[in-house]
């Protein structure tokens, strides 16, 4: 399976905030899946919202893609291959749902793996709960 687009991630200060105006700016389902994300269901694809303690000034990406793969340890070799840097180990308890890269410019991405479905089902049922 080729990597798709799984959903934007932007970086923000208040997650559920962001998501409620994207929600009625696009006028679909929005909600929180814990305190520190939120997500609108913008089908094909999911805006996410992501609280970070640093502030837009700072050097780090304000936006990153989650591409979604069947295989990390793959996905990882192939984007080294090509130019990419990891930055991170999975941040994950088990180590198995994603990994922060860098592209050659240094803009981060994540591989992300949900190969039974649970990550997509959880944003489903969050943006079906809120609607404003």
């Amino acid at each position: 399976m080729k990597p798709r687009v799984q959903e934007v991630v932007i970086d923000c200060a208040d997650p559920a905030g962001v998501a409620r105006f994207w929600g009625a700016l696009l006028g679909t389902g929005w909600g929180s899946v814990d305190a520190g994300w939120a997500t609108v269901d913008a089908g094909p694809l999911f805006i996410a919202f992501q609280r970070v303690p640093e502030p837009k000034q700072s050097p780090k990406n304000r936006v990153h893609l989650d591409l979604e793969v069947e295989s990390l340890t793959e996905a990882v070799t192939q984007a080294v291959e090509l130019g990419a840097t990891r930055l991170a180990q999975p941040a994950d308890e088990d180590g198995t749902h994603f990994v922060v890269m860098a592209d050659p410019e240094s803009n981060e991405f994540c591989f992300v793996a949900d190969p039974d479905g649970t990550w997509t089902a959880t944003q489903r049922a969050a943006t079906a709960s809120r609607r404003d």
